[in-house]
């Protein structure tokens, strides 16, 4: 691999750099996540994002606009440079970037469409750890905000297949660690490259949603945690709840964005935000909400830790929309949720008259449908949630979310959840997540799903656990979807094992690890009750029969020797 022409480079001089293809840079659910060291190869990180300008801007590419951004993960300013130095060289005109390459995933998305910019590259492996011994990620985000539909993700991956060359402004500087514009002439051309403060678009935008006063107000007589994780969230949440709604400073917990995230893995759920959960077990505090490293997830509990699963948290939030000015405004069309998430906001949907739609994951299938204006929330049993003010999910709007409507009731999470299974039943769920198991055992497990799939005679069978309860199958498959704005078809989605009575198991093996593989086992159960006290019970235990039969029945145990889950939520 070498320079294409010799000589001395001249200032801002545009360089064509000969490569060659590198295996494996198929983007996932969300963009491409690797090992930090797999980016920091000479050319890896270059073929990526030469292919992802000339797949996403296509023939818009010479004048077009990008916002570039990343959650303070090891590597993410020497990946923004790269970026600004490859774009300056494609013929970018404009960039906007965030002070010091940071910029919450929500927060890019914003900024794109408040810029009305033609895309952008967010620089995150999302919940997956940081650090030189970490993973990286590169994702491109299209003009409406969100992911980079199939259609694109697709081409990225065909061009980086065959990849000769990539062009690079090697001398190009840029100081993004103030704000401000500066312009820089390239062959001729201008670019235009805007820093701005991390936070304040975004926090402008969340005035704008939500009613901050009554929030304020609320949160005044409480007492709030909120966990940033040591990911991008700190200076977002130091912002809206320290200075904008007066809570006091150690209400924000782990709020500096660290390279390695303070050696924390940025997924907030009850395995790995067990810090939060132990300080909320004590019975002091009344809400809580941590946040993942790129800021797109959420974890909500209440009083003395009680967990509101993401599928209810989706639930709940579009049968009381009406406590946000936002929706107020705009009305409410329909909701939509990923296939593994459990089927409590079709409760909803179903009882309110909207219309609800089942996507594969990955936040991009929510896109279509926010633009075509049929959605107006969404969610993913991952702990996403989010609405059509952007088009990512927001872990911080879900926070501000979850406040308004406590404060429009003045209850607490527990009372909040327990009106909610009154009205619609409650869908007991949880997701048992095998992580780094071997990619060949991974496979296999699936292969052996497809063959029960393909068995007529699985339909019908009645499966049963040890204690004798019994689920007898309606329907099975693996999910295939249609997209209902332009047609598209995604296949191979999951494994989904329907019962007669309403339960549910899905198997998918995940797409955002960055090694191996993880395989997902999600088991669901509804039951609507006349006596309260019963959707108190424990969900593990009500779902335990469902749990062994998902385990026996994908010989989970056998093919990778794993006796306990890695996580289970």
């Amino acid at each position: 691999m070498s320079c294409c022409g010799g000589g001395a480079m001249a200032p801002n001089s545009i360089e064509t750099i000969t490569t060659s293809p590198f295996e494996g840079q198929k983007p996932g659910t969300s963009g491409l996540r690797k090992p930090v060291g797999t980016f920091q190869q000479p050319h890896y990180s270059e073929n990526f994002i030469q292919a992802g300008l000339i797949a996403g801007l296509g023939d818009k590419l010479v004048g077009s606009s990008l916002a570039v951004g990343g959650d303070g993960r090891f590597f993410c300013k020497e990946a923004a440079q790269l970026i600004i130095k490859m774009a300056a060289a494609n013929g970018v005109s404009r960039i906007v970037i965030g002070q010091n390459g940071i910029l919450s995933t929500p927060a890019c998305s914003h900024i794109i469409r408040k810029y009305k910019l033609d895309g952008g590259f967010i620089l995150t492996a999302s919940h997956n750890p940081g650090g030189p011994k970490g993973d990286f990620g590169i994702k491109y985000n299209i003009s409406n905000g969100g992911p980079a539909p199939e259609g694109i993700t697709d081409k990225i991956y065909k061009i980086t297949q065959t990849i000769s060359e990539y062009k690079i402004v090697p001398n190009l500087k840029v100081d993004i660690s103030h704000k401000g514009t500066t312009s820089h002439k390239i062959a001729g051309a201008t670019l235009t490259v805007e820093v701005v403060d991390s936070v304040t678009d975004y926090v402008e935008f969340m005035k704008e949603i939500f009613n901050f006063s009554k929030i304020k107000e609320y949160v005044k007589s409480k007492n709030i945690l909120l966990n940033a994780m040591n990911g991008v969230t700190g200076p977002y949440l130091q912002k809206i709840f320290v200075k904008e709604m007066g809570l006091p400073s150690d209400s924000c917990l782990n709020c500096e964005v660290l390279p390695d995230f303070g050696g924390r893995h940025p997924d907030p759920n009850l395995t790995y935000a067990s810090d939060l959960v132990d300080i909320m077990k004590q019975g002091k505090h009344d809400f809580a909400a941590a946040f993942d490293g790129d800021g797109d997830r959420n974890m909500i509990l209440g009083h003395k830790a009680f967990f509101v699963t993401p599928c209810d948290s989706l639930a709940v939030l579009a049968g009381n929309l009406q406590c946000i000015p936002y929706f107020q405004k705009h009305g409410v069309k329909g909701f939509a949720r990923s296939m593994p998430t459990s089927e409590a906001v079709d409760k909803v949907a179903e009882k309110n008259g909207k219309e609800c739609f089942e996507v594969p994951t990955g936040w991009k299938f929510f896109g279509n449908l926010m633009d075509a204006g049929k959605i107006n929330l969404c969610g993913e049993e991952s702990f996403g949630t989010g609405s059509d003010h952007i088009r990512e999910k927001d872990g911080i709007w879900a926070a501000l979310a979850w406040l308004s409507v406590l404060a429009h009731k003045n209850k607490s999470v527990e009372e909040v959840l327990m009106e909610h299974w009154e009205i619609y039943g409650r869908n007991f769920f949880s997701r048992y997540d095998y992580e780094n198991v071997s990619a060949e055992a991974g496979a296999k497990l699936m292969e052996g799903l497809d063959k029960l799939i393909q068995d007529p005679k699985t339909r019908g069978m009645t499966f049963s656990d040890p204690t004798g309860k019994s689920y007898r199958m309606q329907y099975l498959d693996n999910f295939e979807y249609t997209d209902p704005i332009d047609g598209s078809v995604s296949k191979n989605q999951g494994i989904r094992f329907l019962f007669e009575e309403g339960s549910r198991i899905i198997y998918r093996l995940s797409g955002t690890g960055s090694s191996g593989a993880t395989i997902r086992i999600y088991v669901e159960g509804y039951e609507k009750s006349e006596n309260p006290q019963f959707y108190k019970e424990d969900a593990q235990d009500f779902l335990k029969p469902l749990i062994t039969i998902a385990v026996r029945t994908s010989k989970l145990k056998e093919l990778t020797g794993r006796d306990q889950p890695t996580v289970i939520t």
